[in-house]
């Protein structure tokens, strides 16, 4: 029964597609054929493979791809340029205007003619052609028929109107498509001003009675001329008349007084070639700048800066010097002025550098002003003691005159925190993990806690103050908060040493390649570092430039860290001598270690308490820095807060057998 309902459909299957299955089944019966003649080999029998139409044409249209026809250009012709050349005569302008077209369609093709253009004739190619207008629908609008593609040229004689109105004439040229409009007008006279609307003027001949232009238009809005004769400018001639303003600061300091003065000239009538400044016997200028000074003298109580080139509307130029005054007492603070003005004005603001103050001030002609009215120069400034006087509007020439009673104090040194010297040692895996030891000699008498920020992912083992264990406290942002201990205020207030010792797990090392060792960032300033890093033999390490550099191992400057740098457990020193340790600072660090007998008795009074339970709260272990395999010593200075010191690290893994 199945085999009967099977053969019915293979049959329905093969009947219903005979055409297709025909022709498939002899190519298959050849392919058997001749495969009989053949020695016999291993192969698949041969078989029938039935396909349905729609499928036989899906494989033929892919076997046979048919050849799609080329797409037809966008547009049938371009424009690609247009070349006026013109002469004026009279109201009319007369000349030709060559067309450039690129033709792209084969076949007849209309390419219209920029409009608004009087055409007498025309020609392509050097062959008359006639101009045909264009359709009802576009105008009246003439364009050329040209027959096939390719490139034509396509001349025109043309006439364009000029326009006059009172003084000046004016020739406007259509605009068009084309990617380049250049435009030659010439013009029968000479001493004309040229305005060009439209495009940009490149070239002005004047020969012969005869002005020619050439100008460059957009293309996309008209090309317009308008000229006019040339007026002679006599203000340059005119008698000099100006108005100017300049704002004099004079810093009063405890050994030279500084004086700094903004000029600004506005030029009413004619031209400045120079100016003249009234200049005080006392002040000394030792610098003029602007954009329009050339040079500058002092000559007979006077300044005179002279121009680069005659100044007709305005100007401006700043003026440095300096003045020998008395740092105390009543003192007369010099004035510059301007010369041969009709109308000066500006201000005085006078400030005390260093500590001083200002108790009485005596002025005539001025006028007490805040020190935002006189410019940002004097805004600006920061100083605690600082009068500003704005110039008392009046007639020119008026007496001015300013003097300041200005009393000294002696300076007191003011110490608030400072870190003098900082030292870590750094022991480093090649699976990545840092041990860290830092210490730092800190002087301070206003600050309770230092702030420490460490490295991300590291982990705190140990910390101490003046050799005591602490418990460290945490910020807000997460920082470490190390207490301080307050000393005497001045240059003698002794340094103590915080210590703090913790783990950080960075990435591995690599065969090859740069590392950066990160270090903790404080809140106060550091004045000089030094690193000794410890790394694993297999390893050749170099210091690549950056904030540290390579330098012989020293012992610590502090005193507090080289007592402590010579100390350890037992009375031995807790590091192996670094490359380039000497031996006279080794003996300098056993010299420390004997004067330091009260300190280190001090310390084990304070481990004893430790360990009879005395001291209460949870204090960090004490670790002992296990100094191991080869290292560098680098240093750097001046760290300023809240910076994280890094040093850039060369690695490379030595190869087996090598030599070191």
């Amino acid at each position: 029964m199945k085999k009967s309902i099977l053969g019915s459909e293979f049959r329905s299957i093969v009947w219903g597609t005979f055409p297709t299955c025909l022709l498939i089944a002899c190519s298959l019966c050849t392919i058997a054929a001749r495969a009989e003649e053949k020695p016999a080999e291993p192969s698949h029998a041969a078989g029938w493979v039935v396909i349905p139409v729609e499928e036989y044409r899906v494989l033929r249209a892919k076997a046979y791809p048919v050849e799609h026809a080329p797409e037809p250009p966008p547009l049938d012709a371009t424009l690609t340029r247009v070349d006026y050349d013109m002469s004026v005569a009279g109201d009319v302008a007369a000349g030709c205007a060559t067309l450039t077209v690129d033709v792209l369609k084969d076949g007849w093709v209309r390419v219209p003619v920029p409009a608004g253009l009087l055409v007498r004739e025309a020609h392509l190619d050097g062959k008359p052609v006639s101009l045909i207008p264009a359709g009802s629908g576009k105008g009246t609008h003439l364009s050329a028929l040209l027959s096939h593609s390719g490139r034509w040229l396509l001349t025109l004689d043309i006439d364009v109107p000029v326009t006059a109105s009172p003084g000046e004439e004016s020739l406007s040229l259509p605009s068009s498509e084309s990617g380049v409009t250049r435009a030659v007008l010439k013009v029968p006279r000479q001493g004309m001003d040229l305005r060009v609307g439209g495009g940009l003027l490149s070239q002005t001949t004047e020969s012969a009675g005869q002005t020619t232009w050439q100008a460059y238009g957009r293309g996309n809005e008209p090309l317009t001329f308008t000229w006019r004769k040339k007026t002679e400018d006599h203000h340059v001639e005119l008698p000099l008349r100006m108005r100017g303003s300049l704002t004099q600061l004079t810093s009063l300091g405890e050994d030279s007084t500084l004086v700094y003065a903004e000029t600004d000239l506005e030029i009413v009538q004619g031209a400045a070639r120079e100016i003249h400044i009234s200049l005080p016997d006392k002040v000394t200028v030792n610098q003029v700048s602007g954009a329009m000074v050339a040079d500058w003298e002092m000559k007979n109580g006077e300044l005179i800066v002279s121009f680069l080139e005659p100044v007709e509307h305005a100007a401006k130029f700043v003026i440095n010097g300096e003045a020998r005054l008395p740092k105390d007492g009543v003192i007369e603070i010099p004035l510059m002025r301007l010369l041969e003005t009709e109308r000066d004005s500006g201000g005085v603001a006078v400030e005390i550098l260093g500590a001083g103050e200002i108790k009485d001030q005596q002025a005539h002609g001025l006028d007490e002003a805040d020190a935002s009215d006189l410019g940002p120069m004097v805004a600006g400034r920061q100083s605690p003691a600082l009068v500003a006087f704005r110039v008392r509007p009046g007639e020119t020439g008026a007496a001015r005159s300013l003097s300041v009673n200005v009393a000294r104090y002696d300076q007191q040194t003011m110490l608030m925190a400072n870190i003098e010297e900082a030292r870590y040692q750094v022991l480093i895996s090649a699976d990545g993990k840092e041990l860290v030891e830092a210490r730092y000699a800190i002087r301070n008498n206003q600050r309770n806690f230092v702030k420490i920020t460490l490295p991300a992912g590291a982990t705190v083992w140990s910390a101490s103050l003046a050799g005591k264990p602490v418990r460290p406290g945490q910020s807000p942002d997460g920082s470490l908060l190390l207490p301080l201990e307050k000393s005497r205020g001045g240059e003698d207030a002794p340094a103590f040493a915080v210590e703090i010792v913790y783990l950080r797990k960075a990435s591995a090392w690599q065969e090859k390649g740069r590392e950066q060792l990160m270090l903790p960032a404080l809140d106060l300033p550091i004045s000089r570092t030094g690193l000794l890093l410890y790394y694993p033999p297999k390893f050749r390490v170099t210091a690549q430039p950056g904030t540290f550099r390579i330098e012989r191992y020293e012992t610590p400057a502090s005193p507090v860290l080289a007592v402590a740098d010579a100390e350890a457990p037992g009375g031995e020193v807790s590091r192996p001598a670094a490359p380039g340790i000497s031996d006279k600072a080794v003996d300098k660090e056993q010299d420390a270690k004997e004067k330091k007998d009260a300190t280190r008795a001090l310390l084990e009074s304070f481990k004893a308490k430790s360990v009879a339970g005395k001291v209460t709260g949870i204090v960090p272990v004490e670790v002992s820095f296990p100094a191991f395999g080869p290292s560098i010593f680098l240093v750097s200075e001046l760290t300023s807060e809240n910076q994280f010191p890094s040093a850039e690290l060369g690695v490379q893994r030595e190869k087996k057998g090598g030599v070191r």
